[in-house]
C-alpha cells in the first residue's frame, strides 16, 4: 500500500512561512551589515555607534512598511559620504555634541522630504538620473571614499581641501606612514578579499572586526601608534532632538541625499525582486524610507537607504521576508547592549579597509566600456558626472549629475529621428532608407518622411529643418508626413506644421498626412487643419499614400 498523502510544504501548521530561513538570513546579514554600518559612520565623520543606530531603527521601520520582501535598509557608502560632506559644511569645527544634533536634523529632513514626495506621488523622480550618469556619479563617489580612507590606512593626517589637493597631500605625507597601521590594513585587505573570493557573501567583515579587536588587545596596538575607535556608549541610544536653526543650512544637502536614498532603494529593491514577489511600489518605498529616516533621526541615526550588497546577503542566505531585517535589527540592539566595550578596541585601519573593499565596487570600468561601446554621448555624460563629483564635491556632484541627465534628455528630444521611408523590393515592407538596404524602392515625385517621438516646442525647429533638407534633396511634388510614430503634437509644433504646409504650397508641393494617432487627429481637427487639407490628404497609413500616388498619371518607381 502506497502513501498517497501530499508532499510536505515548507509551512508550519498556521500556513505561514517558517521563521528559520529568515532567522539564519538575518543573523548572516547582521555579520556583514553591522561592521559595515560602523565603517560607514566613520566615512561620515561620526562615531561608530551611529552606524549601529542606523542598522537598528531605520531597518526595523522599513521592515514593517516597505514593499520589498528582502531589501535591507541601513547606511550605504554613497549616503555616508554625502552626509559627511553636508555635516562638515554645517559643523565646520567638528564639535561632537553639535555634530550629533546636526545628524539628527539632517536625517529628519531627509525623512520628511521622502514622506512629502510620497504624499505628492513623486515616485517617478527616481528616473530623473539616467543610468550612465548614475554610473559616473557613483564612480566619482567611490574615488572620493577611497582617497578619504587612505590616511587611516597609512596612519597619517591631512587637512581636507578637495579631492585633488587631498591626493597631493597624501603623497606628501607618505614618508610619515605608520608601519604597524599599514601592516594591519594590508592583513585586513588580504582577509576580506580572500574570503569574498572563495566564499562570497560570507561574514568577512565580522571576521575582520573580530581579528582587529583581538590584535588590538593582544598586541597592544594603540601603544604602537595604531588609532582605535575608542569609547562606544553602551546600551540604547538616547533621544536626540533636531535643531530648527540648522534646517536652512542642511536642507539643500538633505534634498540630494533624499534623492540618492530613494534611487538606491528602488534600484536595490527591483534588483532582488523575484517573479512571484509583490511589485515594488515606488510611492510606498518613499513613505517607508521616509518614516525609517524620520524615526531613526530621533535616536541618532544617519541617513539610510536600501543597500545592494546587504540585500544580496539576505537573498543568498535564504531570506524570504522582512523578518530577516527584524532579526538583523535585533542583532544590532544586542551588539549595543553587550559588545560596545569590545568594539572600542577596534583599529580605525580595519574599518578603513572594510570601507574601501566594499566601496571600490562603485567604480565600474566595465560599465564605462559597455556604455562607450553602445553610445559615445552617454559615455561622455558618465565621465562628466564622475569629474563633477571630483571637482565640485559630492553634493554639488548630484546637481551636476541631474543637470547632465536633463541635458541628455533635452538633447535626445530636441533632435528626434526623421527618416525617409522606402519599400523593400518585392515585399510589402516599409522601412527607413539606409546604406544597409540600397535596393529599397523609392517613388519619384513622392517623399515619405517619418518623425519619431512627441513633437513639441523643443524639437519642432529641428524636425522642420530635417524635413526641408529632405525636400531640397529629393525635389518631390508630394510630401507624405507619416505620423504613425508620433503620439502627440503640442500647440507650438502644430502651428509650425500649419506654417510648413503653407510654405510647401507656395513652392508647388502638396502635403499629405498619414498614420495619425487618435490624439494627433483630434489636435489636427481642433486646429482646423483637416478642413484645410481635405479628406483626400488625410490618409490611414503610408501604404495608402503610395497606392494613391501610383494610381495617378505619370507616377512610377525607381531603385
Amino acid at each position: 500500500m502506497t502513501d498517497a498523502s501530499p508532499p510536505r510544504t515548507p509551512t508550519n501548521p498556521t500556513g505561514r512561512a517558517p521563521l528559520r530561513p529568515d532567522l539564519i538570513a538575518g543573523l548572516t546579514a547582521a555579520a556583514v551589515v553591522l561592521p559595515k554600518a560602523m565603517a560607514y559612520a566613520t566615512v561620515a565623520g561620526l562615531p561608530v555607534a551611529v552606524g549601529l543606530y542606523t542598522a537598528l531603527v531605520p531597518m526595523a521601520i522599513y521592515a514593517l512598511l516597505g514593499s520589498s520582501r528582502v531589501l535591507s535598509v541601513s547606511s550605504t557608502t554613497t549616503l555616508a559620504i554625502l552626509a559627511g560632506t553636508q555635516l562638515g559644511l554645517a559643523v565646520p569645527d567638528g564639535d561632537p555634541a553639535r555634530l550629533i544634533t546636526a545628524t539628527a536634523t539632517l536625517t529628519l529632513l531627509v525623512g520628511a522630504m521622502l514622506a512629502l514626495a510620497a504624499l505628492l506621488r513623486l515616485g517617478f523622480v527616481a528616473n530623473f538620473i539616467s543610468t550612465p550618469v548614475l554610473t559616473g556619479f557613483k564612480a566619482g563617489i567611490g574615488l572620493v571614499i577611497v582617497l578619504d580612507q587612505l590616511p587611516k590606512l597609512l596612519g597619517i593626517h591631512i587637512h581636507k581641501q578637495g579631492f585633488f589637493v587631498d591626493a597631493a597631500s597624501v603623497v606628501q605625507q607618505l614618508p610619515q606612514t605608520s608601519a604597524p597601521t599599514l601592516l594591519l590594513a594590508l592583513a585586513t585587505f588580504a582577509l576580506l578579499i580572500g574570503m569574498e573570493r572563495w566564499r562570497p557573501h560570507s561574514p568577512a567583515p565580522l571576521v575582520a572586526v573580530a581579528g582587529g579587536i583581538a590584535a588590538s588587545w593582544l598586541l597592544g596596538l594603540q601603544a604602537q601608534g595604531v588609532g582605535i575607535v575608542g569609547l562606544i556608549p553602551q546600551g540604547l541610544p538616547a533621544v536626540t532632538l533636531p535643531d530648527p536653526g540648522l534646517i536652512a543650512d542642511l536642507a539643500p544637502g538633505a534634498l540630494g541625499i533624499a534623492l540618492m536614498s530613494f534611487t538606491e532603494t528602488i534600484a536595490a529593491g527591483r534588483a532582488f525582486a523575484r517573479p512571484r514577489d509583490p511589485p515594488i511600489d515606488a510611492n510606498r518605498e518613499l513613505i517607508a524610507t521616509g518614516l525609517a529616516n524620520a524615526g531613526g533621526a530621533l535616536l541618532g541615526a544617519m541617513p539610510a537607504g536600501g543597500g545592494t550588497s546587504q540585500s544580496a546577503v539576505v537573498r543568498s542566505a535564504g531570506g524570504r521576508s522582512q523578518k530577516a531585517s527584524l532579526v538583523t535589527a535585533a542583532a544590532a540592539l544586542a551588539t549595543m547592549a553587550l559588545l560596545a566595550p569590545l568594539l572600542g578596541l577596534l583599529p580605525n585601519a580595519v574599518l578603513a579597509a572594510i570601507v574601501i573593499v566594499y566601496s571600490v565596487g562603485l567604480i565600474e570600468p566595465a560599465e564605462f566600456r559597455a556604455i562607450r561601446r553602445v553610445r559615445t554621448m552617454e559615455f561622455r555624460w558618465a565621465l562628466i558626472a564622475c569629474i563633477g563629483v571630483l571637482v565640485f564635491g559630492t553634493l554639488k556632484g548630484i546637481v551636476v549629475a541631474i543637470i547632465v541627465s536633463m541635458i541628455g534628455l533635452a538633447s535626445q528630444t530636441a533632435h528626434p529621428r526623421v527618416s525617409v521611408i522606402g519599400r523593400k523590393r518585392g515585399a510589402d515592407v516599409l522601412r527607413p532608407l539606409s546604406p544597409e538596404h540600397p535596393d529599397d524602392e523609392t517613388f519619384p515625385g513622392l517623399l515619405i518622411v517619418r518623425p519619431e517621438g512627441r513633437l513639441f516646442f523643443v524639437n519642432m525647429l529641428s524636425v522642420g529643418e530635417q524635413i526641408i533638407a529632405r525636400v531640397v534633396q529629393y525635389e518631390p511634388r508630394v510630401v507624405v508626413l507619416d505620423l504613425s510614430r508620433v503620439p502627440d503634437i503640442e500647440y507650438s509644433a502644430l502651428q509650425a506644421l500649419v506654417e510648413g504646409e503653407q510654405r510647401l504650397a507656395e513652392r508647388g508641393i502638396t502635403l499629405w498626412l498619414a498614420g495619425l494617432n487618435p490624439g494627433v487627429l483630434e489636435v489636427v481637427r481642433h486646429a482646423g487643419l483637416d478642413q484645410r487639407l481635405g479628406r483626400e490628404r488625410l490618409l490611414h497609413n503610408a501604404r495608402e499614400a503610395i497606392a494613391r500616388w501610383q494610381a495617378q498619371p505619370a507616377a512610377g518607381t525607381t531603385g
